[in-house]
């Protein structure tokens, strides 16, 4: 069964930080927030170990923050949306700890920040040394359920985004109680859905994130960016679960260092060594275990017995899973961990299609090029969705009557989608070539014939398409046929044009 509703304000697909940060934002427009589970249960906001990378110490300056992003993200940063979340980032963890997010502190009242990976100095904001994520969580869950404007539905899942007769996006088609069918008629939609992690069969995020919203908004006619870039966390923690536990970089930071089953380090014995930018260590991890190699990180003189108390998160998977990291060396393999590509907008969340905004994991906005800086997530969420919220709320009603539902309607089998993440991690991972790109757009095609243009498809396509079409190794994507890194650097820009054609070009 099919109903309509009009909702008089901003409609927000997704409950984790950056939808709940819209959320408040927004004040005092009304506004409705759809999450597929119960908030805390469903975004991978509450999965993050690290913190919140800002500049917060005396040391350190916005322009220094800045300096590191852009020399993380390859070439491909933006530099104004980068210098507006750099700028920003004091005053949004502040901000998240006037709601009563428990940051550590220093004896004065100061923030405590540790140092990550191609960060240049110690500018990370944690809470309980690993549990900043659920903790900044559940602080906003909180704020929410408290604030008069926001209701939030618990149990929708997005189906459909709705346009009028001109493309505007004028509400989203919601699926609540795995069978009824709602379409929410709204001011504006704001896409807060997470990344595409859950494409890949080694991951960190939760296996539901399978970008979803992006292939609805591209269908809807959003262009989307650099749909190519994953990040590969080098660290997950290799004991058989789905998705994979993170052994968070923090660690390193404190002085654990990566070895093989000899106890060789395998970025060599350099202290900073195992800090290198996400995608050389994870390539490096992976080498020693395509090698026999295997690959460990040893947290055992660095942390050691203060395991439990420093790192309770990380200690708990470790333990559950039969290894005792205070005594032995963590085995760990590289796992898709965030999408660095999607769906084109701006720091103040527009895209390139009216009346729709996407903030978050589902945006791409420019801020972390071809490599995401270590901890510049969490920022980013919080602060582009303070800004998100702001604008979404200011955004007139302009839409006429909703005449489509965009995006397909087929749903994968388990299988077929156990096939495909297997396909993705396999030809699309840390290492990539023309062979495997293509004999993943193969089975894509096979999934697409057996299935129908099923919505994680439609996402895998765009990525392995991307990824086959840019020759150049650069940041999170590595082909080991086109090693090198091109002196010009160039985003993949992707659209579906009114012809059904699609436009893929570099800028």
């Amino acid at each position: 069964m099919t109903t309509r509703l009009t909702h008089d304000g901003p409609l927000i697909i997704g409950g984790g930080l950056a939808g709940l940060s819209a959320a408040l934002e927004a004040a005092p427009a009304k506004v409705l927030v759809v999450s597929p589970a119960p908030l805390l249960q469903s975004a991978s906001s509450a999965w993050a170990q690290g913190g919140v990378a800002a500049a917060l110490s005396a040391t350190d300056a916005p322009a220094l923050h800045l300096k590191d992003t852009e020399a993380a993200g390859a070439g491909l940063v933006d530099h104004h949306a980068a210098e507006v979340l750099t700028d920003d980032g004091r005053a949004t963890v502040e901000w998240l700890a006037s709601l009563g997010a428990p940051f550590d502190r220093e004896a004065d009242g100061g923030f405590s920040v540790s140092r990550e990976a191609a960060h240049s100095m110690a500018r990370v904001a944690r809470v309980g040394g690993d549990g900043a994520g659920r903790a900044i969580l559940s602080a906003l869950v909180a704020s929410v359920r408290a604030a008069a404007h926001v209701t939030v539905w618990e149990d929708g899942r997005l189906r459909g985004l709705l346009q009028d007769a001109t493309g505007r996006v004028v509400g989203a088609l919601i699926e609540r109680h795995d069978t009824d069918l709602v379409e929410v008629v709204a001011s504006v939609v704001v896409l807060a859905t997470g990344g595409a992690g859950g494409l890949y069969g080694a991951t960190t995020t939760p296996a539901a994130l399978l970008g979803e919203s992006l292939a609805l908004a591209y269908k809807a006619g959003a262009e989307v960016l650099d749909p190519e870039f994953m990040q590969f966390h080098p660290t997950a923690i290799d004991v058989g679960l789905d998705p994979m536990p993170l052994a968070t970089e923090a660690l390193r930071g404190e002085g654990a260092r990566l070895i093989d089953k000899d106890g060789v380090f395998i970025l060599g014995p350099a202290d900073d060594a195992d800090l290198a930018p996400r995608d050389v260590v994870a390539r490096a991890v992976h080498r020693a275990r395509a090698e026999g190699r295997g690959a460990f990180l040893d947290a055992t003189r660095a942390i050691g017995d203060h395991f439990p108390k420093e790192f309770p998160a990380v200690f708990a998977s470790c333990m559950a899973a039969g290894v005792d990291p205070r005594v032995t060396p963590i085995p760990v393999a590289p796992a898709a961990h965030y999408y660095m590509g999607g769906i084109t907008a701006d720091p103040d969340g527009r895209t390139t299609l009216p009346g729709l905004f996407a903030v978050g994991e589902c945006a791409a906005t420019g801020v972390h090029g071809a490599n995401r800086l270590a901890s510049n997530s969490l920022l980013e969420a919080a602060a582009f969705g303070r800004r998100t919220g702001r604008s979404a709320a200011t955004e007139a009603a302009a839409g006429g009557e909703p005449v489509t539902a965009a995006g397909p309607v087929a749903h994968m089998s388990p299988e077929a989608l156990l096939e495909l993440r297997q396909g993705l991690s396999r030809d699309a991972g840390v290492i990539r070539d023309a062979t495997g790109l293509t004999r993943l757009l193969a089975l894509i095609g096979r999934l697409e014939d057996e299935q129908g243009e099923a919505l994680p498809l439609v996402t895998a396509r765009l990525i392995a398409e991307a990824a086959l079409a840019r020759h150049e190794s650069r940041g999170g994507h590595f082909r080991s046929d086109y090693p090198l890194t091109k002196h010009k650097a160039e985003h993949t820009r992707v659209r579906l044009t009114a012809a059904g054609v699609v436009t893929l070009a570099a800028e």
